[in-house]
């Protein structure tokens, strides 16, 4: 899509700090960063969102993410990583891109970047997995 920026720099036709690429995937570093060498992990193929990618993709794209989650690691001395994907919600370019965090205790990142909540009981717990499950089911 010609009007995509991820698309455009995935393909070299915009400038992006590259870190890694594969005929289907491309990595570069987000350039507003959670912190230092946070990188972008996208496809090449102009999708939305996760469940837009071809599922015979999902094994080439995901093994890709989980190289740059080791190299980010370890390029980087990091303790770990953050590895997230936003789906509509949050995602502030409409390409499909997973976010590889480096990690290190005491980063200040707590848990997640939303409030928690909790289950009022058991039973609504159950009712949110029965919906859930009933579509998995079908």
């Amino acid at each position: 899509m010609s009007d995509c920026l991820f698309c455009s720099i995935a393909s070299g036709a915009a400038p992006g700090y590259l870190v890694a690429s594969t005929p289907t995937a491309a990595a570069f570093l987000d350039v507003r960063p959670v912190f230092k060498g946070h990188v972008l992990v996208v496809p090449k193929t102009h999708v939305v969102t996760l469940t837009d990618l071809d599922p015979s993709d999902i094994p080439a794209y995901f093994g890709f993410v989980q190289q740059i989650a080791r190299a980010v690691e370890t390029g980087l001395s990091a303790g770990g990583s953050f590895v997230a994907i936003n789906n509509r919600v949050s995602q502030s370019v409409a390409h499909l891109h997973t976010h590889v965090v480096p990690r290190t205790k005491g980063d200040g990142l707590k848990g997640f970047f939303w409030p928690r909540t909790k289950y009022e009981s058991d039973a609504e717990a159950f009712s949110f997995a029965e919906k859930v499950s009933a579509v998995m089911s079908s």
